[in-house]
């Protein structure tokens, strides 16, 4: 008959398989799942910015963050058409100044404190340490084009969509770092002069901006819900 010392031993070569086979069969979310899904709860919109990277943060770990989210987030027929420039420091001033330009050649703002408003909700985004600038290049979305005629219409949507989960995986990223950012979209006014500022080809079409930096002040509280966006349709609910 097995002593009580065996039984013990015994339990402790037994209790990784328990655990083991708990895992795979609960309804638990993994270790995996939760710590992606915290990631994606903490990030937020980060409107004020400074220019110092929170410690430990150096410009050669935002920048090895920059180049894997990059290599690693999916495009369709993995075309990778998505491009990335990232402004440091009086290079990303020099876009924000650009930007509150083009902006106010354009805009009719109905009083003097409309414009000082926009003014300097701009130059706000200079407050940061630097800028993460998003395009697409249209070449490579072409030529993907002419060999798979029938998706060709799809192919500049699909590349928005890839250039998306880029944007947010970066952004995510950042965050994890304790790294401030928002996403912005003065696209279509600054994408000339962004092209020549920086000598960018033609082809690489300007789709976001995100800049970044160290946490100023925390985000503003919002109300988020799945309810009313989400149906299931047989198995089990949700």
């Amino acid at each position: 008959m097995p002593t009580t010392t065996t039984l013990y031993f015994l339990l402790l070569l037994l209790l990784p398989l328990f655990y083991s086979f708990y895992q795979n069969n609960s309804s638990t979310m993994s270790a995996a799942n939760a710590s992606f899904l915290s990631s994606l709860i903490s990030r937020r919109s980060i409107y004020v910015l400074s220019k110092s990277l929170p410690t430990g943060v150096t410009q050669s770990k935002i920048q090895e963050l920059v180049n894997q989210a990059v290599k690693y987030t999916p495009s369709s027929f993995n075309i990778e058409s998505a491009r990335v420039v990232v402004l440091w420091g009086e290079e990303s001033d020099k876009l924000w100044e650009l930007t509150w330009k083009s902006v106010e050649a354009v805009a009719g703002f109905p009083d003097d404190a409309a414009k000082a408003a926009s003014k300097g909700k701009i130059q706000n985004f200079a407050t940061g340490a630097g800028t993460v600038l998003f395009f697409e290049d249209q070449d490579v979305i072409d030529k993907i084009a002419s060999i798979y005629t029938a998706y060709a219409d799809n192919f500049p949507i699909w590349a928005e969509n890839s250039n998306g989960l880029l944007q947010g995986n970066i952004w995510t990223l950042f965050s994890n770092e304790k790294v401030g950012a928002s996403l912005q979209h003065y696209s279509n006014l600054i994408e000339g002069e962004v092209a020549k500022t920086w000598g960018l080809p033609a082809s690489w079409k300007l789709k976001a901006q995100m800049p970044f930096g160290g946490i100023g002040a925390p985000a503003e509280e919002k109300e988020k819900t799945f309810e009313g966006r989400v149906k299931y349709f047989g198995g089990e609910s949700a």
